[in-house]
């Protein structure tokens, strides 16, 4: 596999962590700017967490509640299309739907292969940082109960855009790594390797989705 698949794989696999913890969702206007979106996190941490960690469930739906979660929280089209980067300009309307169904199918293979890892872990807010008006970022640490080794938690970041009264997050950052943003530079270093091929792309990321069934 191309290191810069490799490199994505490995963004979106952290993702699976951030996502599993949150879904958009309308909250009551009780506070204002940073606190209000450290409210809208923390609030929804559960939600994920509560499909990973039913144990009444089995794995079949497990894995279909967990990607109505997934569809239910993330626009993928949208992420699709800025994953592209500079090969949107040139890819063809044909192209971009299905690079983005390629991207749904093998986020989700991803998403569903590895998301029993997680469960029993929780998120804790740790504050926040408005960097302009709507647009909040609010740091956690996933917390594993099991780990008694000492070492500091792993750091999750959320983009949070909106207000009070609708919150929805846009990016996620594990580890210092915003998703969006490193998909999007490896998947451009990957059609830069293969002529700025999207269909060569689209069979890549089928072909890993596969290897997850």
């Amino acid at each position: 596999m191309p290191k810069t698949m490799t490199l994505a794989r490995r963004a979106v696999l952290a993702a699976a962590v951030a996502l599993a913890g949150l879904a958009a969702a309308t909250m009551p206007a009780a506070a204002a700017g940073g606190s209000a979106a450290e409210a809208f996190v923390q609030a929804n941490v559960s939600k994920g967490l509560g499909i990973l960690n039913n144990k009444g469930a089995s794995t079949d739906q497990k894995k279909a509640q967990f990607q109505t979660f997934i569809l239910g929280l993330t626009d993928m089209k949208r992420i699709a299309n800025f994953t592209l980067g500079q090969y949107k300009r040139t890819a063809t309307p044909a192209e971009q739907d299905q690079f983005a169904q390629a991207f749904q199918g093998y986020a989700i293979a991803v998403y569903q292969s590895y998301f029993s890892k997680y469960a029993g872990q929780t998120l804790r807010v740790t504050g926040s940082q408005e960097r302009q008006p709507g647009d909040t970022i609010v740091t956690t640490q996933l917390i594993d109960p099991n780990d008694h080794s000492g070492n500091q938690p792993l750091e999750v970041d959320f983009r949070v855009s909106g207000d009070a009264s609708k919150f929805v997050v846009i990016d996620f950052s594990v580890a210092g790594i915003w998703l969006a943003i490193e998909e999007r530079d490896q998947f451009s270093s990957f059609l830069g390797q293969n002529n700025g091929s999207i269909p060569t792309l689209i069979s890549h990321l089928h072909d890993l989705a596969k290897s997850y069934h």
